[in-house]
């Protein structure tokens, strides 16, 4: 009979538990499905303002996982506290493992960032020709943590965003055009005249290069051993490299056909003859 009696009284009391925790239990879950239509249409908002607006599409996803995630987060914080679960002490636990993981993860974080401010602000963009971190080459993929860049050796550099977002960056493609510099030294004894008329003679021939603003030719130093002339001029981004290497061949060519001479260094050796 006393076991019978315990029996009772601790089904009695289980029973009491379950009436008390019973609204608590209906309220998480209302909330819960409440929470996730809520993050559900929060995420379709979201989406809509990518679609509209003109942001790199790995930027759009990232963002949109994160904004889910972190609602996640806050719902099920809500949850659990409305089962009964004291809310400071959840979120102080929620909180140092955020501490933890930010700490263990200081790097990948600062590339985390970096990446975000490349996606949205855009010095580059896939396909422009930079020059960055002692690397040169053109930008194969942008992602949230790395950029790789194809060099001219068709090898891949990978460089972590958050040095490329620190650091200076040099994108040859941000202008449509480009330009030019060439020096070229001839002999003191050379018409300076004759040699610029030259060099403009082959831009004007050159369709690649641009005809405004003009090419032009200067004295740029009066060296130890040579007259330097510097040319520049301006060129579409497609056509620069085919114009700046037509243009250094087509001179020396020109120039020794007119008798003008480049200078080169020379050294003169004189043996003496012992008596």
């Amino acid at each position: 009979m006393e076991k019978l009696s315990g029996y009772q009284e601790f089904l009695s009391k289980a029973m009491d538990w379950v009436w008390e925790f019973m609204p608590n239990l209906i309220t998480s879950v209302i909330t819960l499905i409440v929470g996730m239509w809520v993050i559900k249409m929060i995420s379709r908002l979201v989406k809509r303002f990518f679609d509209r607006a003109d942001y790199d599409p790995t930027l759009e996803t990232f963002i949109e996982s994160l904004i889910k995630a972190i609602l996640k987060i806050l719902l099920f914080v809500l949850v659990v506290t409305q089962l009964g679960v004291q809310s400071s002490s959840l979120v102080a636990i929620v909180g140092a493992a955020g501490l933890a993981i930010g700490l263990a993860l200081q790097g990948s974080l600062s590339n985390f960032a970096g990446g975000v401010l490349i996606l949205l602000f855009k010095p580059f963009k896939v396909g422009d020709f930079i020059s960055a971190q002692g690397v040169d080459g053109t930008v194969k993929e942008i992602s949230i943590f790395t950029t790789k860049i194809n060099t001219f050796g068709n090898q891949v550099a990978i460089i972590p965003n958050g040095q490329l977002s620190n650091n200076t960056i040099v994108n040859f493609n941000a202008e449509s055009t480009r330009r030019d510099k060439i020096d070229v030294g001839i002999g003191y004894g050379s018409n300076i005249k004759k040699a610029k008329d030259i060099l403009l003679e082959i831009c004007a021939a050159d369709k690649r290069i641009l005809k405004n603003p003009a090419p032009e030719v200067y004295v740029g130093a009066l060296a130890d051993s040579s007259v330097n002339l510097t040319l520049r001029f301006w060129a579409d981004n497609a056509d620069f490299w085919a114009a700046h290497f037509h243009v250094m061949e087509t001179l020396k060519e020109r120039f020794d056909a007119e008798g003008i001479e480049i200078p080169f260094p020379q050294r003169e050796v004189r043996t003496k003859t012992m008596a």
